[in-house]
């Protein structure tokens, strides 16, 4: 999936998070690719991903012949599956039909998906093209009860007035390149700039020229904030809502100076997943989340609109932020003040479902770093109850 009119951007990697604690789980997020007969001859058993998002169809008459053999080693090699159709110009029922056509056999097994960019032959980010992507995905859900996200770039979001049940409804995967220089393994960054109307992303799409073991040329490297049961409820045929955001919604905010702040230190330990953002307000980006049963040390505290803020040290050495709670109502967990860190060594133990990234992103340390540190390389296989050394 390429988009045609690409940002460049200065970006400021911020990475998650810091714990006194050893977690008891990693919920931060998935990384993968997508592919299309753009990528013809790919094996994406070979490629190491949390995740594969292929192409299937595009218009009414297109189907990508690689769909079916690509959507099979997805799944046959463990990754989690997504599917997606091109939208183009037209009538968006017809081809929304050919869609479901194709995947009948992976409802329920499947994340879908619309990509939803201009092309030199068909341009559909406009007004009109807004309404024919909600008629699109409000058939494809009537159709499968699978409620899909939608891809677009930045400025789509912004620029576009979207309607409330599509924000609602939808997840957003947002694209967005800092450059065109390579980018050898995953490295997720932050988005630059911000979404206006969707709470949060659901998936990042932050560079077309990745890098990785089992196939010589680039490839579109994504992100997706949730663990692999969020996305199994993203592709769940039942009918329900589908979460625009892996973590509890909470109203949007601006992204102004804080009402109040004041130094105080002290261990939050969540009661409930919360996300971890890289300023005081939930306008920033999420760059992971942290779960129950997890702790972390924090410095500084902001009142800031209708909620109470924890700001932390990351060991990247840069500060990320939690939500404590509702100012003056409910608290997302339990805070005592006066916390001294203890001298020693952090290790993990490794759960279904982690990979170095995963870990590594936890932990604010470059999955190189992790992987080192344990004399492995970043495509080595990790197994659950294996222990890695962090720091």
């Amino acid at each position: 999936m390429k988009l045609k009119n690409k940002l460049i951007t200065l970006v400021v990697a911020f990475l998650a998070a810091i714990s006194f604690a050893l977690p008891s789980q990693v919920n931060a997020a998935l990384n993968g690719i997508d592919v299309s007969s753009n990528n013809y001859g790919i094996d994406v058993s070979r490629v190491p991903a949390d995740f594969a998002i292929v192409k299937a169809t595009e218009g009414t008459g297109y189907v990508n012949p690689q769909f079916q053999t690509n959507a099979q080693q997805t799944l046959s090699s463990g990754k989690k599956l997504g599917i997606y159709h091109f939208l183009n110009a037209g009538d968006p029922i017809p081809q929304a039909e050919a869609f479901v056509k194709q995947v009948r056999p992976y409802i329920g097994k499947a994340v879908l998906g619309l990509d939803f960019e201009d092309t030199n032959y068909s341009k559909v980010q406009n007004a009109n093209g807004v309404v024919n992507a909600k008629r699109w995905l409000d058939y494809v859900y009537q159709q499968t009860g699978v409620r899909p996200w939608i891809y677009m770039s930045l400025s789509a979001e912004n620029g576009l007035s979207w309607p409330a049940d599509v924000i609602a409804n939808y997840g957003i995967w947002i694209a967005q390149y800092n450059s065109y220089n390579p980018v050898y393994g995953y490295q997720p960054r932050d988005l630059f700039g911000s979404i206006k109307q969707w709470p949060s992303m659901t998936a990042f799409q932050y560079s077309s020229m990745g890098y990785l073991s089992g196939w010589g040329q680039n490839l579109d490297l994504s992100v997706f904030y949730g663990d692999r049961n969020t996305w199994d409820k993203y592709a769940a045929a039942n009918g329900s809502t589908a979460p625009v955001t892996p973590v509890p919604s909470q109203p949007a905010e601006s992204n102004v100076a804080s009402d109040t702040d004041y130094a105080q230190s002290g261990v939050f330990k969540p009661s409930t997943t919360v996300n971890i953002r890289t300023g005081a307000g939930t306008g920033y980006t999420a760059v992971g989340s942290y779960v129950p049963g997890e702790s972390l040390v924090y410095d500084h505290v902001y009142i800031r609109g209708s909620y109470v803020w924890a700001r932390y040290l990351s060991y990247s050495g840069r500060y990320h932020y939690v939500a404590l709670g509702v100012n003056g109502g409910e608290s997302y967990g339990s805070r005592s003040s006066g916390y001294t860190s203890p001298v020693s060594h952090t290790y993990y133990t490794v759960r279904s479902g982690d990979s170095f990234w995963s870990i590594a992103s936890k932990y604010g340390i470059s999955m190189y770093t992790l992987a080192a540190n344990n004399g492995k390389s970043i495509y080595s296989v990790i197994h659950p109850g294996e222990s890695l050394y962090i720091r």
